[in-house]
């Protein structure tokens, strides 16, 4: 791509209600072939400039499109990947940098954050949410409750906790084996409004061409607005029956030759000693307990991600 065809600058719509209310922020399309929250953002913007929504209490900012290099380019990254690694710099390398540099500012000046996403396999939508409430240095959070209540107004049953702790224990594998890591590179949106005191939450609203993924964003986003009381709606039904579970594990790639032994979809269940793939020179992967495997990557690189091993967890009952 040609320096004069790379995207200059962002889209941001605001709408402001005439009663104090909560600071909303919604992001569409931080992976840039991930669609479905930019169609129900473009859906929302339309509906809320014809009346057919109102917005009568805080503000409402959104972004259908957060990366629109990735977005042009249709695939998951532009430069670098926008959801890793987020934070401002003085000194800007590549176009996820710059990206940073307006979308952490934006962050910061609200206080609900909701991410939608989509991913590469078949399965059902579910939402990501942050640790429980803590004091420690990696994820604190003093706000666990009311992130809670908001992922189970989105209209989802499924639910996935443990992600920043996770990857931190996947950085110390790697600094074991002496690749270079950093924990920070783990932290992407709500991450970073989770550390500016705010909640967040991502959903995963389905397969990339899932027909149905942007009503699930749209109809998530109607019901956070309702939830924060931001639109003249009742608040939405929460969720009864969650299934929640908990990552406790990522495997990294270690050679170009490491194979699963199938094409394993994400949230597959699995037994304790179920063999899951091999490395290059033999040795088998096994599952050290009963549960789930997690966003399996048959392209991941070497010493990046390839699955996630995950378990049932009772937070939510």
């Amino acid at each position: 791509m040609t320096e004069s065809s790379t995207p200059t600058g962002l889209s941001v719509y605001q709408f402001a209600g005439l009663q104090p209310g909560p600071k909303l922020i919604i992001l569409g399309a931080v992976h840039g072939n991930e669609t479905c929250g930019t169609k129900a953002l473009q859906r929302l913007n339309r509906e809320i400039d014809s009346g057919e929504v109102i917005i009568n209490k805080g503000t409402l900012t959104i972004l259908p499109i957060t990366n629109p290099l990735a977005h042009k380019l249709q695939r998951r990254h532009g430069d670098r990947n926008l959801n890793r690694n987020m934070s401002r710099t003085n000194d800007p390398q590549d176009f996820e940098d710059r990206v940073c540099n307006v979308l952490c500012p934006l962050l910061e000046q609200h206080d609900v954050l909701l991410d939608l996403h989509s991913f590469q396999a078949p399965g059902i939508p579910f939402a990501l949410i942050g640790a429980s409430n803590n004091s420690g240095e990696l994820e604190p959070i003093a706000r666990a409750e009311q992130e809670e209540a908001m992922a189970m107004s989105l209209g989802v049953n499924r639910f996935v906790e443990g992600w920043l702790d996770t990857y931190a224990q996947g950085v110390q594998d790697r600094k074991a084996r002496g690749v270079e890591a950093r924990v920070d590179y783990g932290v992407g949106t709500t991450e970073t409004m989770r550390r500016g005191g705010g909640i967040a939450v991502t959903l995963e609203c389905g397969q990339h061409d899932d027909e149905t993924a942007p009503e699930t964003a749209y109809k998530a986003i109607r019901n956070t607005l309702a939830y924060l009381e931001m639109t003249p709606e009742g608040k939405p039904l929460q969720t009864h029956q969650p299934e929640v579970i908990r990552l406790y594990r990522v495997i990294d790639r270690l050679h170009p030759d490491d194979a699963f032994i199938k094409k394993w979809l994400s949230f597959e269940k699995i037994e304790q000693g179920t063999l899951i793939a091999h490395r290059h020179d033999g040795t088998e992967l096994i599952s050290d307990r009963d549960g789930w495997i997690v966003f399996p990557n048959n392209n991941a690189q070497v010493n990046q991600e390839w699955f996630y091993l995950a378990t049932e967890s009772s937070r939510l009952d």
